[in-house]
């Protein structure tokens, strides 16, 4: 006998890897059959190469910041923190 993980693991992976299961059969009845369009609207898509730029920038800034920790704590925590601040900086690019 088990505690019921087994069970509910099994229906958690039937739902997910099956079409048995559906949540919605008025939606899934007019959606079947029918292509999908997505817009492609490209005015309001973020500049990729611009965020994975400013992305390596932190991720660099970082790895300076932890290793000035091994001299100065203080300037590590500072460099840490601007690291910080450019993430910021990049949610919003």
């Amino acid at each position: 006998m088990g505690d019921g993980r087994t069970e509910l693991f099994r229906s958690m992976w039937t739902r997910t890897t099956t079409n048995d299961s559906i949540h919605n059969p008025e939606l899934y009845s007019k959606v079947k059959g029918k292509k999908v369009e997505f817009s492609n609207d490209i005015k309001y898509m973020p500049n990729q190469k611009l965020h994975r730029n400013v992305s390596f920038i932190k991720s660099g800034v970082r790895i300076l910041g932890f290793g000035l920790c091994w001299w100065s704590l203080d300037i590590g925590v500072t460099v840490l923190i601007l690291a910080e601040v450019i993430g910021v900086g990049e949610e919003l690019v």
